[in-house]
């Protein structure tokens, strides 16, 4: 199917230059002279780097043949991170440079949508939101409050994210993963 300029819009994928892209940002730019353009920001989901290009109004392009699978993150041992397909149960294996960064967000036994392009694994799509076990942080001084400043906290992935001051060791947090940011306390957890 082809895509044409005026369907884009934020996450939609296409292929340009034989290269699976994801549109990041986009504008529709009607200069006084000239011919009208689409400005757009472009992530290869091949490489993750991030281009900006500028489209003519009503170019087409084709859909990436992309496929995504449901798996169950196992474990890593070090660069390699093992993923289990929920309906087959055939392990797969990814690189660091694959994952992009999704590493410092994957708890053990998480299911996530494995990218593929043209059989071969290229990313992983984590859900929104993961709830993470905080393991390391400065404790907290009698009067910090909720409306308080922010300090950073180790999460049980390694990663490092800036939590309220009221955010305790042994704490479990919710993240959003598309920004990297504290989302609230998980209560009960």
């Amino acid at each position: 199917m082809a895509i044409s300029t005026s369907d884009f819009r934020r996450g939609l994928k296409i292929e340009v230059d034989g290269e699976p892209y994801i549109i990041v940002d986009f504008l529709h730019v009607k200069p006084g002279k000239g011919q009208a353009f689409v400005r757009t920001k472009i992530k290869s989901l091949v490489t993750g780097r991030v281009l900006e290009r500028n489209f003519r109004i009503g170019e087409s392009f084709n859909e990436p043949d992309l496929e995504e699978k449901e798996a169950q993150f196992l474990y890593h041992d070090g660069e390699q991170f093992h993923f289990m397909d929920t309906e087959t149960y055939e392990e797969m294996i990814l690189t660091k440079e694959q994952l992009g960064g999704a590493e410092d967000f994957l708890p053990e036994n998480i299911t996530v949508k494995i990218l593929f392009y043209r059989g071969r694994p290229i990313g992983v799509e984590l859900p929104n939101f993961v709830e993470l076990k905080v393991v390391s942080t400065t404790p907290g001084v009698k009067g910090d409050t909720a409306q308080g400043g922010s300090k950073p906290a180790t999460l049980e992935t390694g990663a490092v994210i800036q939590v309220p001051l009221f955010v305790e060791e042994g704490d479990t947090v919710r993240v959003d993963t598309r920004t990297g940011e504290y989302v609230e306390r998980v209560r009960g957890a």
